[in-house]
């Protein structure tokens, strides 16, 4: 007993002594060695779809199979493909409403798991299901008899508004006074009647739920407005010319006018072009952008008009006294003006003569221009030639071989003399002046005036003769 009590107590005291060194050289050794920190095993790679595996599972082929079969059992569009797979080869068959079915079938086969790839044998349906089309047909023939009253109130409505806008138009004395002209009061009538019409095709299309047809209608306007705004750029732009030569009217029916060196006397004015009658009497249509556009000349506007035209005298006579002569012959004729007076200038000096400028006024209304001038002209030179002066031409000397009889000067250096020139007939007197009529008389302007009063088939006339001339 006493040796047992001995080993226990002995025992107790050795224990601590022990662990002691035992917990130091643990605490000593712990920051010495790093720590340990447990590394998890990595998880086992799920084969992703399409992935060839080594070995396949037994029952994978009709799993695959059935999968896909179910897929495309609950895709309304694919529910006419069959499905067969062999080692994850999956071949798919049948048809399909569209190629876009197509291309989805195959998408979803290759996306299973186990699927090693996928021969597609679909093709698209093309044949015609006669019973489906006349069912079909069927359906729209009773959404069309439902919409009728709808169809009925839209039509109704587009009417009603369209002929709001021809009735608005109708008001034809309304537009003219407020318009400037007639043309410009036809074109207001005709805005109205478009803007409401297509207005009213609005409307209905809105009441019929056909916003999308409704867009593309305007957007195809649209572009179709622009395309023949290109194709049509020169009869938009003569459109717009008559529309600008009415609002300004610069020319009144039967005025003589120049416009681009053509010549002529003003028949009418219409929504396409001016048209003029010729010197000669003939028709000429000239294109109003041209004329909106041209240098216009107006010989009508201002009833005095001056004529002008050269005589030449020797240059040995009194130029002066010749340019006296030429303005007191001008100033007795009836016709011409005293305000503004005539004149004679000394324009300039010729080979053998001084040409003279002889320059002189009258009123259109009361004497013709062609008239006054021919006969202002045969006075003038039977003046200057009965005030002495000399009226000399050109002088040539032409001489063609040896045979030719010579001169009659040639001998004189000889000592003979110069046989005189042989005495010139007697002028006979000039008849005394007449009083020759040179009142306007235009034939031109006379058949003017009888074809604007013509026949009541010609084109309407823009010309206002009660609107201010530009």
């Amino acid at each position: 007993m006493l040796r047992l009590a001995a080993a226990l107590l002995l025992g107790l005291v050795a224990t601590p002594l022990l662990t002691a060194p035992l917990l130091t050289t643990q605490a000593l050794a712990t920051p010495l060695l790093p720590e340990t920190v447990p590394q998890q095993e990595p998880a086992p790679a799920t084969p992703s779809a399409g992935s060839i595996e080594q070995e396949q599972d037994a029952g994978e082929d009709a799993r695959i199979a059935a999968r896909l079969t179910d897929i495309f059992a609950n895709v309304p569009s694919l529910t006419g493909v069959a499905v067969q797979v062999n080692q994850g080869v999956v071949t798919l068959t049948g048809t399909v409403p569209d190629e876009a079915a197509v291309a989805r079938a195959e998408a979803i086969a290759t996306g299973v798991q186990g699927v090693v790839t996928v021969e597609n044998s679909v093709e698209r349906d093309l044949s015609v299901d006669i019973g489906e089309g006349i069912s079909g047909l069927e359906e729209r023939w009773d959404m069309f008899a439902r919409m009728l009253p709808l169809l009925g109130a839209a039509l109704l409505v587009a009417l009603l508004i369209a002929g709001f806008g021809y009735l608005l138009a109708s008001f034809t004395g309304l537009w003219r006074r407020v318009a400037t002209n007639v043309f410009l009061a036809e074109l207001i009538a005709s805005a109205l009647r478009f803007i409401f019409v297509v207005f009213g095709i609005v409307v209905a299309l809105d009441m019929l739920g056909a916003g999308a047809l409704m867009g593309a209608v305007l957007g195809g306007a649209g572009v179709v407005g622009i395309a023949l705004g290109f194709a049509m750029r020169d009869t938009v732009e003569n459109y717009v010319a008559s529309l600008m030569l009415s609002v300004r009217q610069p020319f009144r029916a039967n005025d003589y006018v120049v416009i681009d060196q053509h010549e002529g006397r003003v028949i009418r004015l219409t929504s396409r072009a001016t048209i003029l009658m010729t010197l000669d009497g003939n028709h000429l249509r000239i294109p109003n952008s041209t004329v909106f556009k041209a240098v216009i000349l107006n010989y009508t506007r201002n009833p005095q008009r001056r004529f002008d035209f050269q005589l030449g005298v020797d240059a040995d006579d009194d130029v002066e006294a010749a340019r006296q002569l030429g303005r007191e012959t001008l100033a007795g004729l009836d016709f011409v003006l005293a305000d503004p007076p005539p004149e004679v200038r000394i324009d300039h000096v010729g080979d053998s003569n001084v040409v003279l400028t002889f320059l002189g006024w009258i009123d259109q209304n009361e004497a013709d221009w062609y008239k006054a001038r021919s006969r202002a002209i045969a006075t003038s030179k039977r003046a200057l030639e009965d005030g002495g002066f000399a009226l000399p031409e050109p002088i040539y000397r032409l001489r063609f071989d040896q045979r030719t009889v010579p001169l009659p000067f040639e001998n004189v250096g000889e000592g003979r003399a110069a046989p005189q020139p042989p005495a010139p007939p007697p002028r006979p007197a000039p008849p005394p002046p007449t009083s020759e009529d040179v009142a306007p008389e235009d034939e031109i302007a006379r058949m003017v005036e009888e074809e604007r009063a013509g026949a009541p088939g010609q084109e309407k006339d823009l010309l206002d003769s009660g609107r201010p001339v530009e």
